[in-house]
């Protein structure tokens, strides 16, 4: 992927070179030109075209987006409470996540959204001792946040 985006960047240049104009509505439609060029010849390179992995993290952002105002309603509602009833507590939570890269980015995610954090991962990388909030209200939430998460970043390390 850095290869291919470093060809995008030299094609975008050649281009502003080959117009005789440095501006930068030049280097953007260069950077198009060498999007399509890059396009076409995908299948002759050894990596998967990266403009799929840069949606990827785009859409795995939006995922992180919606999952942040969502626990911060829930964590609204329960501090807003006339009478704050919570029972805060530590819960186990299985991934099927690989290596160390996918397991933090879960990790810092979850810790991220209001209302829980990770503690603590288990030396085997599969299982997470998440903090909530809220046992029986956030650990339900947790648990559908960590398996969109899980999705979206097998999406963008391993392409699935």
């Amino acid at each position: 992927m850095p290869m291919q985006v470093l060809i995008n960047l030299l094609i975008a240049t050649l281009w502003m070179f080959l117009q005789d104009d440095w501006s930068v509505l030049t280097f953007i439609s260069g950077y198009l030109v060498g999007i399509i060029v890059l396009f076409v010849i995908r299948r002759f390179l050894p990596e998967k075209f990266y403009l799929t992995t840069v949606l990827n993290i785009f859409q795995l952002f939006l995922v992180f987006i919606q999952e942040l105002f969502s626990s911060s309603i829930l964590v609204i509602r329960q501090v807003t409470r006339p009478r704050i009833n919570i029972t805060p507590g530590i819960f186990t939570l299985e991934t099927d996540l690989e290596g160390d890269l996918e397991i933090t980015l879960v990790s810092l995610l979850l810790s991220l959204t209001p209302g829980s954090v990770v503690v603590e991962v288990a030396p085997d990388g599969k299982t997470l001792f998440i903090h909530a909030m809220d046992i029986p209200e956030s650990s339900e939430s947790v648990k559908k946040s960590v398996q969109r998460f899980e999705k979206m970043i097998k999406k963008v390390t391993r392409g699935v």
